[in-house]
């Protein structure tokens, strides 16, 4: 089905479509604020007591400007959402955006039950409110401390200014509470490693078989397959979340950077503002050469939601592809201080997850390549090594695991465990970014090597293997 949005937030990224008032068809690039859902009544509903209430009145005049002054941005369910059977967007609304405000007046059946599915999944951060007169609450929700509000003789909020610091206060103080459910931690709060929620993703998410095998068999035709799949889906805000996500990493697989970036401005908001979207899109940004882009992009998640190894991780990513451009243009001083800030957010990385080798190992190698190589690389070496030799040892390794080991291998010139890891790495690649990511690094590693006039044929060897495509 699709929907229409009464209360049409503008994503976190806009289309890149070329337009008379965007005739460069550039990208906005404005975090928006937390999302607040709302669940209420639409239009005018006869109450208690033989009067109307006008809910659309109720929500421009007192919950979207309560909501406003909380410094969230108000999400209201479609209309044609809230009648029959509930279904998957409206879910995933319920359970992504961070905070919702529920209206109980009249004891709504629709509101009712979204209420319960939201307190199953985020028990503190949704604010009740009813009208008085307007209804009387059931037994078990009494006790919610929901907040009254009087309605005037024609059915709107009487004195809304009044209410509003009271809703206002609620959702600020909701701020502060956390919430672990676990069925919305894949695309938010995953419990494991940070960097491990997108590789999962696939395997972790139950949805149609059909579309999965359908989106797995166009990453192997490459790009316009991928894109063919998204014309035919039309308008996105209408699929699953699983649909969409899958397609975004998709387009990553076949390194489509831009229809990465793009179809987060077609997102329904509360998936675009997931740590996950805004992750890769950061990754895309920054693939498609627009650095300064990613790095608000995570700079800005990090002061949202926290430390996390897999953003610091793309943060230092954004500096090292920075001090790589700036040594090749000669600008010494500049590459100095962006090879130190790729150093500093890996670290911040691995540090904030000690079991996430990804991010230590990348701190590490940007160590060895500073002139001297920096001391603190033979502190770190053993941690690193520990971390991800945990990893393999759980019998869950991927990719990355075996890439690290690879590259800590080239770091301390032991070829016969270089060539080990190589096979083993090989055997788990998935996606030919991600060879050429492990290419890059050695690469690095070489050419600094070559500099100190050490030995290094045998990397490029390495680096030639990791070039040859593997299927998927």
């Amino acid at each position: 089905m699709q929907t229409s949005h009464p209360f049409r937030l503008r994503p976190p990224m806009t289309n890149t479509t070329s337009t008379p008032e965007n005739p460069s068809g550039s990208v906005d690039l404005a975090v928006q604020r937390p999302l607040c859902f709302v669940l209420m009544p639409f239009g005018q509903k006869p109450s208690v007591g033989g009067g109307m209430i006008d809910f659309d009145a109720v929500y421009k005049e007192l919950i979207a400007p309560a909501i406003d002054q909380a410094g969230l941005e108000p999400l209201r369910a479609d209309e044609e959402m809230t009648g029959g059977v509930i279904h998957k967007p409206m879910f995933e609304r319920l359970i992504l955006c961070e905070f919702a405000v529920a209206d109980l007046t009249t004891a709504n059946a629709n509101v009712f039950y979204e209420l319960g599915v939201r307190h199953a999944v985020r028990p503190w951060s949704t604010i009740l409110l009813f009208a008085e007169g307007g209804t009387q609450l059931p037994f078990d929700v009494a006790p919610l401390r929901a907040i009254p509000y009087r309605l005037s003789a024609d059915g709107k909020p009487a004195e809304p200014t009044a209410v509003m610091p009271a809703v206002t206060r609620r959702l600020l103080e909701a701020r502060n509470a956390d919430t672990d459910s676990p069925i919305f931690q894949l695309v938010e709060g995953f419990p494991d490693i940070q960097r491990l929620k997108t590789d999962v993703f696939r395997e972790r998410v139950a949805y149609s078989n059909r579309m999965k095998e359908r989106l797995a068999a166009a990453r192997r035709q490459g790009a316009d397959a991928v894109r063919a799949i998204e014309t035919e889906l039309k308008d996105i805000t209408s699929q699953e979340s699983a649909v969409a996500i899958d397609l975004f990493l998709s387009y990553r697989a076949v390194k489509d950077w831009q229809a990465m970036i793009d179809l987060v401005a077609r997102m329904p908001p509360p998936l675009a503002a997931t740590v996950m979207v805004q992750e890769q899109l950061a990754l895309a940004l920054n693939r498609a050469g627009r650095g300064e882009d990613a790095e608000r992009v995570l700079t800005e998640l990090l002061q949202k939601r926290g430390p996390s190894s897999e953003t610091y991780g793309l943060l230092g990513r954004v500096y090292k592809d920075r001090w790589e451009a700036a040594a090749k243009a000669g600008n010494r001083p500049l590459a100095r201080g962006l090879l130190e800030r790729a150093i500093d957010a890996y670290l911040r990385g691995f540090e904030t997850d000690w079991r996430d080798a990804y991010p230590g190992v990348n701190a590490v190698t940007l160590m060895d390549l500073k002139d001297p190589p920096d001391p603190r690389r033979e502190q770190l070496l053993p941690v690193v090594s520990y971390a991800v030799e945990r990893r393999i040892a759980s019998g869950k390794p991927d990719y990355w695991d075996h890439a690290t080991r690879l590259e800590l291998a080239v770091l301390a010139n032991d070829e016969d465990r270089a060539g080990q890891a190589l096979g083993d790495a090989l055997a788990l690649a998935r996606e030919e970014w991600e060879r050429e990511t492990t290419a890059r690094n050695l690469r690095l590693i070489r050419e600094a090597r070559q500099n100190r006039q050490d030995r290094s044929d045998w990397i490029g060897e390495i680096e030639a293997a990791l070039a040859v495509p593997t299927s998927e």
